[in-house]
């Protein structure tokens, strides 16, 4: 009886992603490397959103096959639809896998987190409703301490336990080791939304949306980027710029919470390519998705 049970419910949700598939209107592209741990804790974020109908590409820039195993797992139990897709460890080449998820996303409203910061439950939600043609949104993050990250649980973030500890937020962005906390209060109000989102803010490549044919124009992410940091957002957003295309801030509406690591090196090849993309000011890169 109880295999009976477990068959039943099993072909219940394949039912239902099959149902999800046909209604996908976002398609949410997570950079991922190794990190399962916070993987989880991000998954469990998206199973919070108010926002429904919306995809997960797992763009996993060569994790071990331990790892790969268990994104597998993850993959396969997951409420919503998942892909996952995986490519050979070569060093870093985020932006490559990326423009593979582009390829392979199924809607055309295309957002971008990394796998190591946690959506507000309205995340999606308030990308998707601030979508414009010849638009690119763009939110911000807290980022949390070591200490802070070290709390959380699948279950916990399920619960909507960030959401619910704002005075701890705060109180370790005082005291402690978090830091940007107050990009983490998350405005219903529009008076408020209008007028902290009057200045205008850069690209940040672990919180941004945009059209699928919006982001071809420029050919998607330049693959010689091999380094963190330029090549996944000022690039991006410096290209979009060049054929018109305008990067609108959504401060303290779409709010994520960044997981602690310590910094990756940002060595100084990536700030001579873009100062060479500067000078070529064209906005269409060869190195791209095509």
């Amino acid at each position: 009886m109880l295999t009976s049970g477990r068959r039943k419910r099993t072909s219940l949700e394949k039912a239902g992603k099959r149902n999800n598939l046909r209604m996908i209107k976002a398609s949410v592209v997570l950079a991922f490397f190794n990190r399962v741990d916070y993987l989880k804790l991000v998954l469990a974020g998206f199973e919070r959103q108010s926002f429904k109908n919306f995809e997960i590409i797992i763009a996993d820039d060569g994790s071990s096959p331990k790892v790969v195993n268990e994104v597998e797992k993850l993959s396969a139990s997951s409420p919503y639809p998942v892909t996952h897709l995986w490519q050979e460890d070569k060093g870093f080449r985020k932006n490559k896998i990326l423009n593979r998820a582009i390829t392979a996303a199924k809607s055309d409203y295309l957002l971008f987190v990394d796998a190591d910061c946690i959506p507000h439950s309205e995340f999606v939600n308030e990308h998707f409703n601030y979508k414009q043609k010849g638009k690119c949104l763009t939110g911000r993050r807290v980022n949390l301490s070591e200490k802070i990250t070290s709390i959380f649980t699948p279950q916990n973030i399920r619960e909507g336990y960030l959401e619910k500890k704002n005075f701890l937020l705060v109180s370790d962005g005082i005291f402690g080791k978090s830091f940007d906390v107050e990009k983490g209060f998350y405005f219903r109000n529009d008076f408020l939304r209008k007028f902290f989102n009057k200045k205008k803010r850069g690209l940040l490549g672990c919180n941004f949306s945009i059209h699928k044919e919006d982001f071809i124009k420029i050919n998607g992410f330049d693959e010689r980027y091999e380094a963190p940091s330029i090549g996944e957002d000022s690039d991006v957003e410096y290209r979009l710029s060049l054929c018109g295309i305008e990067v609108k801030s959504l401060n303290n509406i779409a709010v994520q919470y960044h997981l602690y690591h310590k910094l990756q090196a940002r060595p100084e090849e990536n700030l001579k390519l873009f100062e060479e993309v500067k000078r070529n000011k064209i906005f269409y890169t060869p190195y791209g998705i095509g």
